[in-house]
């Protein structure tokens, strides 16, 4: 699998060491061109469900449940395998995400995630 060095939000300007940059989420990003994205992939099967989505409502104290439940949606979606092998074809990959939090988001799961599951 590939070094997933990076987490960005997709507000933040694209750099050259970004590498491979992924969106992990299932919506598009309000007031965001594709240009200015700069991604070189969509991945949105691999973000939360929308029950999920709308059930967690980004509320921090409810991380740790949201994770879990992600989690468990990440070991059953084929998507996920599908993410894995175009990872493995990159040294260097950020996953962009739209969040406002960098700590509290799913990315930050998807990313721990396909870590400690290669």
């Amino acid at each position: 699998m590939a070094r997933v060095t990076r987490l960005k939000r997709v507000y933040d300007a694209a750099e050259a060491d970004d590498g491979w940059r992924v969106l992990v989420d299932r919506l598009w990003p309000r007031g965001v061109s594709r240009e200015r994205a700069a991604l070189d992939a969509w991945a949105k099967d691999v973000a939360p469900s929308p029950e999920l989505r709308t059930a967690w409502h980004r509320d921090p104290a409810r991380f740790e449940e949201f994770a879990q439940r992600y989690r468990d949606e990440l070991d059953a979606n084929p998507a996920v395998d599908e993410l894995r092998a175009a990872l493995a074809e990159h040294a260097v990959v950020t996953l962009v995400y739209g969040a406002r939090d960098p700590e509290h988001n799913h990315a930050v799961v998807l990313r721990d995630h396909l870590e400690e599951h290669p």
